[in-house]
């Protein structure tokens, strides 16, 4: 079995409704392979995916919130934002809600969708 890696997020964080990306790497010497990066996903359906790789196999997961920002001033922003220190800390915890079978395409599509939508404001 491999490693899922997500972050903790506090209840009702605005992070959880961003798109998600997944990236799979070897969990041993980062010159084996190239990570794969795929997505955008909402987070659940990011989350059953990754789950799903790496269940059977040695590799690792990263699942974390993908930033669609729209200039240089927003990523500045989100780079300021990064560096100030957050005034909670929250530790890392084992996933309590263990998300369920991977979404078939049509519900990764539908996702996609509803993912655009939120992006462009429609």
């Amino acid at each position: 079995m491999g490693t899922l890696v997500t972050l903790h997020l506090p209840p009702g964080s605005p992070l959880a409704g961003q798109p998600w990306v997944i990236t799979i790497a070897s969990p041993g010497d980062p010159e084996d392979w190239e990570p794969v990066v795929c997505g955008p996903y909402e987070r659940d359906h990011a989350l059953a995916l990754a789950r799903a790789v790496v269940a059977d196999d040695d590799l690792t997961a990263v699942v974390e919130p993908l930033l669609p920002l729209d200039g240089v001033a927003a990523i500045n922003r989100a780079i300021e934002a990064a560096r100030t220190p957050a005034e909670e800390d929250f530790p890392p915890q084992v996933v309590q809600k263990h998300p369920g079978a991977p979404p078939e395409p049509a519900e990764v599509r539908a996702g996609w969708r509803r993912i655009a939508a939120g992006i462009l404001g429609v």
